[in-house]
């Protein structure tokens, strides 16, 4: 990295704001965060002190000044920064840094302008990752306002920032970032069992197929379900749904809960053969588990399999329809089994779940 990219180290014998440390560039953490004054309390009287989540912040600015200055701010706030004096370099670190949290960027850098800067760190965020932007500068002039907001950054403040504001800013921008990602949980994660649901899953296949990634897709539906929901009640069929679905925790952000009782997992980079074992394995699993129903008694379920692998030419539709055809095999052929997609074929066209009567050979572990 080179020099425009300043680490702000803050050396106990550093004076005024802190210093830079130009040839050793590095991410910082605030080892001690300033301390707040600390609640008064009385029988009638309560002072609640708010204090910033911590977070991690690029800083971008031509000045080192400034980003001593606000730098110190920041990390005594507890927050981790990483500072640039060029717009191009900044750029470069946020397409590669997932789990920066907030841009702040002066309107006067090098490279890439500051007001480009917002516009293509707008185009970096997205509903897995939140991204508040704050445009910096030492006017007032509304244009400059108006310029940063239409450029798409989140919010405005004058350099040097006074520190109280600097605070409060960084507050409402945490509200912000954790109101966006509980929309994206709300949007994309199913409420019982916390899975992806059907249209995040259906997100993510098409993304496999889009960049051409050897993939498969294990569907699993509960065995018998249904007599589980009328002999012990809604709150029995819940506890064993999320009973299965803690079963694939070890498929956390690829598993999804995709109907009632059906469930699915992506597998990229899993050919259909690894994908049996793999799916054999969580079978075993779930057979094995002892559901515990909120009444103390113990119940055991079994679930059956289908796993297809997605040729060169699928859309996900057809990917999925391959795996629906290989778990039908699997229910008519006795449950409680995996089945893969190149063992069966559709025998009328519909995808419907329909398999070749008599037809595949359906692999089964010994019970």
């Amino acid at each position: 990295m080179r020099d425009s990219a300043l680490a702000c180290a803050l050396p106990s014998d550093s004076v005024g704001h802190g210093g830079c440390d130009s040839a050793r560039p590095r991410r910082f953490t605030c080892a001690r965060p300033r301390r707040m004054p600390g609640p008064a309390f009385s029988v009638a009287h309560l002072v609640i002190v708010q204090r910033v989540v911590s977070m991690r912040i690029v800083l971008v600015d031509a000045s080192r000044v400034t980003l001593k200055l606000i730098g110190r701010m920041l990390t005594d706030n507890g927050h981790e920064v990483v500072c640039f004096s060029d717009g191009l370099e900044a750029l470069a670190y946020l397409h590669g840094g997932s789990e920066i949290d907030l841009l702040m960027t002066s309107f006067e850098t090098p490279g890439v302008p500051g007001i480009q800067l917002c516009w293509e760190a707008r185009l970096i965020a997205n509903g897995d990752r939140p991204l508040y932007v704050i445009a910096m500068s030492s006017s007032n002039d509304a244009d400059h306002l108006a310029e940063a907001l239409d450029s798409g950054a989140d919010d405005f403040i004058r350099k040097p920032p006074a520190p109280m504001e600097l605070d409060a800013r960084l507050r409402a921008a945490e509200r912000l970032n954790q109101a966006r990602r509980e929309l994206v949980r709300l949007a994309t994660r199913d409420g019982l069992t916390g899975l992806l649901n059907r249209r995040a899953f259906f997100i993510q296949a098409e993304d496999l197929l889009r960049h051409g990634i050897v993939a498969s897709v294990i569907l699993l539906d509960i065995d018998h379900f249904k007599q589980v929901n009328d002999t012990y009640g809604h709150d029995g069929g819940d506890v064993v749904l999320t009973a299965v679905a803690r079963a694939m925790s070890a498929y956390a952000g690829r598993a999804a809960r995709v109907g009632g009782e059906e469930f699915a997992i992506l597998l990229p980079g899993v050919t259909e053969s690894d994908a049996y074992e793999e799916a054999e394995r969580l079978r075993w699993r779930i057979a094995d588990t002892a559901v515990t129903l909120r009444d103390g008694r113990t119940i055991s379920v079994t679930a059956s399999l289908g796993v297809a692998e997605h040729a060169t030419d699928d859309n996900a539709d057809e990917w999925m329809k391959r795996a629906d055809i290989a778990l039908y095999a699997a229910k008519t052929g006795g449950r409680n089994r995996t089945v893969m997609g190149e063992e069966v074929s559709d025998v009328d066209g519909r995808g419907s779940g329909l398999a070749r009567s008599g037809g595949g050979r359906v692999r089964q572990r010994a019970e």
